[in-house]
């Protein structure tokens, strides 16, 4: 089974960065994206970003120009750039892998880590 750490999340000002890392314990065979989510209690889980093995990124339209997800395929790693931050980004992050395997699609999760944006 894989699984995956997150590390990064903490508190931060209006206006500041973070940096959150996702580590994989293993390659993932069937490897389709990663992404990363995010969650407010009450709510819904959200797509903040995603990259898929080609490189290609996409992103929730209000983190557009000021987040950057990128990967570290020989560490086996996740990142996220945030900049710019805004109370709204306020969330637990989720790493997220996506693998597909003959159709079939199955996900992995980390534990998530806490992001709280605050004066």
């Amino acid at each position: 089974q894989v699984q995956l750490m997150e590390s990064g999340g903490g508190l931060v000002q209006p206006g500041g960065s973070l940096r959150l890392s996702c580590i994989a314990s293993r390659s993932i065979f069937g490897l389709k994206a990663m992404a990363w989510y995010r969650q407010v209690p009450g709510k819904q889980r959200e797509l903040v970003a995603s990259i898929t093995t080609g490189g290609t990124t996409s992103y929730l339209d209000s983190v557009k120009g000021r987040f950057t997800i990128s990967r570290d395929r020989t560490k086996l790693a996740l990142y996220l750039q945030m900049n710019s931050l805004k109370p709204d980004d306020t969330a637990v992050y989720y790493c997220n892998a996506e693998r597909q395997i003959l159709g079939d699609r199955s996900d992995f999760w980390g534990q998530g880590t806490q992001v709280t944006v605050s004066s």
